[in-house]
């Protein structure tokens, strides 16, 4: 009986074992699919994507502009291209001068109304205006005028038309003056734009002489020395456009100029003839 015993006891004792060791496996089997999805799901997100390494844009040169025109230009083109500078050069000279001469002109227009009028008599009036104006160059014509008018031969004018005569001589000269340099922005502006397109028609000859030659008429043969000869009607335009713009301009204030003077002689008029005084403005 006891040995009976015994080997139940052995028989449940490995039984316990072997279920012990199956509840782990299984414990073993649930895990892993808990595991699994989750370094699936892991795998499945989107990965942000590698940076780009830095590309380095490269500076293409210009083989074409105004340096190749210099450059590779022949006499002509050369030639040309300083005559547009030398034009554009006078036009600002001429532009930046008389803006200048007539700012000062109707500041000694301002100094003539407000010093001359006051004055007692003519004489003392012409010494407080500037030797240099216009103003004073007109006052001190009419009055020479008016004191020679004392000879016989001028006895045969009447004093009215004698000072008027010496009036319409000042008159004239200081318009002439004003009108100094205006005949140079009218040719600027007229004749700059075709001489940029005679550069223009010379640069395109010449390269589409050189393309023929060389015998290869591809878009990038034909736009570059073309486009270098189209810089030349560009250039031509720049220079004749402030031309025109600064004469109309310069125009427009040397009217408003000489009105004013004008306007100061024919009150002097008035008072050299033995009018009524005008009154200081």
């Amino acid at each position: 009986m006891k040995s009976a015993l015994s080997i139940l006891k052995g028989i449940a004792a490995l039984m316990l074992v072997v279920g012990m060791g199956s509840g782990q496996a299984i414990a073993q089997d649930k895990a892993q699919p808990a595991t699994a999805p989750a370094a699936q799901a892991a795998q499945d997100v989107p990965q942000a994507p590698p940076m780009p390494p830095s590309v380095k844009k490269e500076e293409v040169e210009n083989p074409y502009g105004l340096s190749a025109i210099w450059a590779q230009g022949d006499f002509v083109a050369k030639g040309t291209l300083i005559i547009m500078i030398i034009m554009s050069m006078g036009s600002w000279y001429v532009i930046v001068t008389k803006l200048l001469e007539q700012r000062k002109l109707f500041s000694q227009a301002t100094q003539a109304r407000n010093s001359f009028w006051s004055a007692g008599n003519v004489n003392d009036g012409l010494k407080k205006l500037d030797e240099s104006s216009a103003f004073h160059f007109v006052a001190d014509n009419a009055i020479n005028a008016s004191n020679e008018h004392t000879g016989q031969l001028a006895q045969e004018i009447s004093k009215n038309v004698w000072i008027e005569l010496a009036f319409n001589r000042a008159f004239e000269e200081i318009q002439s003056r004003l009108q100094i340099g205006m005949s140079f922005l009218a040719t600027v502006g007229s004749t700059a734009p075709f001489i940029g397109l005679f550069g223009t028609v010379w640069g395109i000859y010449h390269a589409l002489t050189a393309i023929g030659i060389a015998g290869q008429a591809s878009i990038d043969k034909v736009a570059g020395p073309v486009g270098e000869a189209l810089i030349m009607t560009a250039i031509g335009l720049a220079v004749a456009v402030p031309a025109v713009l600064g004469y109309n301009w310069l125009i427009r204030r040397n009217k408003a100029a000489i009105a004013q003077v004008h306007a100061f002689s024919a009150d002097l008029e008035k008072v050299l003839l033995g009018g009524a005084k005008p009154k200081a403005q």
